[in-house]
């Protein structure tokens, strides 16, 4: 028991001399607690930095085992009103596909640092999202926000990840790649924002991707969610104005919680016009996670994709099984296997990825 104490607080430490402080839930873990997002976290949209409640969440009730380290008290925080951190992630996967040769390759996935400074509380605050490796620094979130993000209405300004839909972990989904709006897409503008019991709400006035060199337009995006214990349901919008061509976009997601299993469904919509002719696409996701124990979760997501709805037979699907495993604090291990079906003349739509990560966040 004692070398088994020992070995979990190295590894405590290990993780906390790597960056660190809290890095993004899944939403399923909010859908399990019936939390909103700014319940955890920092960011009222979710993800990135955890606040004090969402620090406390991952310590004690997230792991298999609470393990008593010198951290124990920490919380990220330099001061009452200086909070950093960031997060981790190292994986080795393995890809295989028709007629091509099988890849595989270690890989840092992201290091990023994360730092929030409370200049007024529940009134003015600066936040910073910084990806440092791999390929260099890329600042991911830097905005200035104003208001109280967990009551009444808020301001935010700088460069923020836009809200639509669900925030997943994993940027691959079909619903993110469609939409074109995930946590590798953040834009600059403006965002109003407004949280009252069980609503959610944000309306966003943005560059948008397609104006990024020639600034030949806009986007606005909005969303709304309602959420109760047992489930939420959420609504979203987006239109982007370019010279390259118009997007418009509507997604609806839900979550539902039945017994120790967590369900996510989204569907999204879009009508693309920088393309001769436009084209319509849809995608849509359906994930169920289930806690076989604290510390275990099993994760089973069904994909689809149409990359056209006027062409026949082009659709893709995609299959993952995911196994989570939290043994301790601020460490995760994750197996997953995901198998791709597409059109069969193209051997990258039918590829099998197997991939083991290793994460450290606090």
């Amino acid at each position: 028991m004692i070398q088994r104490l020992t070995l979990a607080a190295l590894l405590t430490v290990f993780v906390a001399l790597l960056g660190v402080v809290p890095v993004q839930a899944e939403p399923y873990l909010a859908v399990m607690t019936g939390y909103k997002c700014n319940v955890c976290h920092v960011n009222p949209t979710g993800a990135g930095m955890r606040n004090d409640f969402g620090v406390t969440y991952a310590k004690v009730l997230l792991p298999e085992e609470t393990v008593d380290t010198v951290l124990d008290s920490w919380t990220g925080k330099i001061t009452d009103r200086l909070r950093f951190g960031g997060d981790l992630r190292t994986d080795w996967s393995r890809d295989t596909a028709p007629n091509t040769a099988s890849q595989q390759a270690f890989a840092l996935e992201q290091f990023r640092v994360y730092a929030d400074f409370t200049v007024i509380p529940e009134r003015l605050g600066i936040y910073v999202d910084e990806q440092i490796a791999p390929n260099g620094s890329i600042n991911e979130e830097a905005y200035v926000r104003y208001g109280n993000t967990n009551e009444g209405f808020y301001l935010k300004g700088g460069q923020f990840y836009l809200p639509f839909g669900w925030r997943l972990q994993d940027q691959t989904a079909f619903v993110r790649e469609v939409s074109g709006i995930s946590m590798t897409t953040p834009d600059k503008g403006i965002e109003l924002g407004y949280e009252h019991a069980a609503w959610s709400a944000q309306f966003d006035v943005t560059n948008g991707a397609a104006n990024a060199a020639t600034g030949s337009g806009y986007q606005v995006t909005s969303q709304v969610v309602y959420t109760k214990s047992l489930w939420r349901l959420g609504l979203a919008g987006s239109s982007e104005q370019s010279s390259g061509g118009d997007r418009r976009m509507g997604g609806l997601f839900a979550g539902l919680r039945t017994g120790p299993i967590a369900w996510l469904a989204e569907g999204d919509l879009v009508h693309d016009d920088s393309l001769p002719g436009g084209r319509t696409l849809a995608a849509g996701l359906l994930e169920g996670d289930w806690r076989v124990h604290k510390g275990h979760n099993l994760k089973l997501t069904a994909e689809y994709s149409d990359p056209d709805r006027a062409v026949r037979n082009n659709q893709q699907t995609r299959y993952s099984f995911v196994y989570e495993y939290t043994p301790i604090p601020f460490l995760q291990l994750r197996a997953g296997y995901r198998h791709y079906f597409g059109i069969p003349q193209n051997n990258l739509q039918n590829q099998q990825l197997t991939f083991l990560e290793l994460h450290g966040y606090y």
